[in-house]
């Protein structure tokens, strides 16, 4: 801590939680989420949409170990585990020896869990298809947005961004 950084919350300031930058995002993304998963409860299907990618990963490449599966889809080794977890708990996935070292395990899609798959594979193709379209409506596409976020960071990290501000005191 420096010393310009207060080691008590100054009442008299405004609260810096009340505007965020990030917040719309995050509840447009949760708002889009809540979609999909209406989509599969209106089909009577139980699914939450973070099981989609790696149920269809799975379904697509055969057993995987957590890491393995995590590293496929882009998510962290914990973030992965507690979502095999709680496919686990639904009967979606089962846990079987590693194919090429039995002292591993390894994650497989269940019967239920690859009876799904074809429903989410379409699911993901409409919700892509629908991304695009909704793309086609705003002037400026939030891949481009991602894209452009993406080259910004490489060349000055977020971390950095944020230390210089803090340093700074502002």
């Amino acid at each position: 801590m420096t010393s310009r950084e207060p080691t008590e919350p100054d009442p008299t300031e405004p609260d810096p939680t009340e505007h965020s930058r990030w917040r719309p995002l995050r509840l447009l993304l949760e708002a889009m989420d809540r979609a999909i998963v209406g989509l599969y409860d209106e089909r009577g299907v139980a699914v939450r949409p973070r099981y989609v990618l790696p149920l269809v990963r799975l379904s697509h490449r055969g057993p995987m170990t957590i890491r393995q599966l995590a590293d496929s889809v882009d998510v962290t080794h914990s973030a992965m585990s507690q979502t095999v977890a709680a496919m686990r708990r639904d009967g979606l996935v089962r846990s079987v020896a590693g194919r090429g070292d039995a002292r591993t395990r390894e994650v497989a899609a269940t019967r239920k869990g690859r009876s799904l798959v074809p429903l989410m594979e379409a699911e993901w193709r409409a919700t892509e298809a629908a991304l695009a379209e909704l793309e086609g409506e705003i002037p400026y596409p939030l891949s481009q947005v991602v894209r452009d976020l993406e080259q910004a960071l490489a060349r000055r990290p977020f971390h950095d961004r944020i230390t210089a501000i803090l340093e700074d005191g502002r």
